[in-house]
């Protein structure tokens, strides 16, 4: 199970027309927008769950393509680097 960041996303987007476009590649595990508190909109990025080969078919097929008008950034999950959080 690989996890993608997505990015780039606009603040109209939801998760259900998220999966959709990935699930063209494979079969979604899991998705999580990241949302603002208060207007419940999302903040422009978020994290989808597939398995590895389809992970890898989703960032060749995806990265840079036009969703909502923006060009997403479709990349793996980046490892945080350890240390102090602000």
């Amino acid at each position: 199970m690989k996890k993608l960041f997505v990015g780039n996303l606009s603040a109209d987007t939801n998760e259900k027309d998220l999966c959709a476009v990935f699930a063209e590649f494979g079969t979604v595990r899991s998705s999580k927008l990241v949302k603002d508190v208060f207007s419940g909109k999302c903040k422009g990025f978020g994290f989808i769950e597939m398995e590895g080969h389809e992970a890898r078919a989703a960032i060749a097929g995806l990265n840079g393509k036009e969703f909502n008008g923006k060009p997403m950034k479709v990349d793996f999950e980046a490892a945080r680097k350890p240390g102090r959080r602000r």
